[in-house]
């Protein structure tokens, strides 16, 4: 591959000591959450789950179609550390303006066979059939029989083009292959990384974030890619955050009015919701169903422009899946299973905040800047609303 001098491909190794979390998370910040986050606070928290990003970054100015600038990437999150073993799954979407490929088969079997790909609008295609080839050189599906074999990658977008050069299909098969070879447990890396590079939410900068919680025995682990919103919806801890920032502009930089760009509200939200408590797709359905629980705590409401689709999975219940045989699996009761959906809610919640919190300002493609949250000011409005944590 050739890489010009602004060409910056970057792969991020969750659990690499070298990439760990750096960048500041909202409760760094004060911002107070309900619930017990896991110790990484992660979907990673998730014993098994894997998380790997490349992120693509390459030149400045004007559009030139195909050439850049380039704001852009691919994030993959993988349920289960080893050989082919599928997961019980299930999926949601709240308003359809959006694509996650592979969930009519998930609804069929209840079954997720592969890692969760998550993109922009238009490289779907791309990573998709990398995810084929992918599969298919390291043997990563069963075969039906000798040399048959089919496979039905989920991948889910988010649209990027007011900083990318969405329609140059910039995420190619190597971008593909090294999100995925390079997924890791440990820390998650947040913010304008991977397919959440090029993001945008409540017309502030937004991308990639996590969090988890504990639930007795149990785990709750999400990951979002945020691109959904406008400032003056923006609730942050139950405070109109957004509305009391509608005048405020960054140093040296257009802003005010709800961001002042024909752009505003125009996106979308993947949210990848991950369990080991032993439920069935269809409690993960459940799951999945309570993820805009945690969207509409910080103002979200599924607008029209907006793809809101979600899949949960479960760790749960190893060695389910076969060819042949009958499986005995375990269950969780439905009596039991209520503090896992308020887990999604409030995970679902913080990841939000969190991919806000880590994200920066960022100028892509004609110039265009999206201000990322400013910190100092979320902490001076919670405080005056007696809504700030002492850190």
């Amino acid at each position: 591959m050739r890489f010009s001098s602004l060409l910056l491909v970057a792969v991020s190794l969750a659990g690499s000591p070298l990439v760990a979390q750096e960048a500041p998370r909202a409760r760094d910040l004060g911002i107070p959450f309900p619930g017990d986050p896991g110790s990484l606070n992660a979907i990673t928290d998730v014993a098994g789950v894997r998380v790997g990003h490349t992120t693509i970054i390459e030149g400045e100015g004007a559009l030139v179609v195909g050439e850049g600038p380039v704001r852009t990437g691919v994030t993959a999150v993988i349920p289960r550390t080893g050989g082919y073993e599928p997961v019980f799954a299930g999926w949601y979407s709240l308003n359809g303006n959006g694509e996650m490929t592979g969930t009519t088969w998930v609804e069929e079997s209840g079954f997720l066979e592969g890692p969760v790909m998550i993109t922009n609008t238009h490289s779907v295609g791309n990573v998709h059939a990398a995810t084929i080839e992918w599969s298919r050189d390291a043997e990563a599906n069963h075969p039906i029989a000798p040399g048959i074999w089919w496979s039905l990658p989920v991948v889910a977008e988010t649209w990027d083009g007011r900083l990318n050069d969405i329609n140059g299909f910039h995420v190619k098969k190597e971008h593909v292959f090294a999100a995925i070879e390079s997924a890791s447990s440990g820390p998650v890396t947040e913010g304008s990384v991977g397919g959440g590079t090029g993001m945008v939410c409540n017309s502030f900068k937004g991308g990639i974030g996590t969090s988890s919680r504990l639930v007795g025995d149990y785990t709750v682990g999400v990951l979002v890619q945020c691109n959904y919103g406008r400032r003056p919806e923006l609730l942050i801890a139950g405070v109109p955050v957004g509305q009391e920032l509608l005048d405020w502009t960054p140093a040296g930089g257009a802003g005010g009015s709800a961001g002042g760009s024909e752009f505003d509200g125009l996106g979308s939200i993947i949210v990848v919701v991950a369990t080991d408590a032993p439920l069935l797709p269809h409690q993960l359905k459940r799951l999945a169903r309570r993820a805009p629980i945690g969207i509409g705590r910080m103002g979200g409401y599924g607008s029209n422009s907006s793809g809101d689709i979600f899949i949960a999975f479960s760790t749960a219940n190893s060695g389910a899946w076969n060819r042949g045989d009958n499986s005995t699996v375990e269950m969780m009761s439905n009596d039991a299973i209520s503090p896992l959906l308020l887990a999604t809610a409030q995970a679902t919640e913080e990841a939000i905040t969190n991919a806000m919190v880590a994200a920066r300002t960022m100028v892509g493609r004609d110039g265009n800047m999206v201000p990322g949250l400013p910190h100092d000011e979320v902490r001076r409005i919670l405080a005056a609303h007696n809504r700030l944590e002492s850190r």
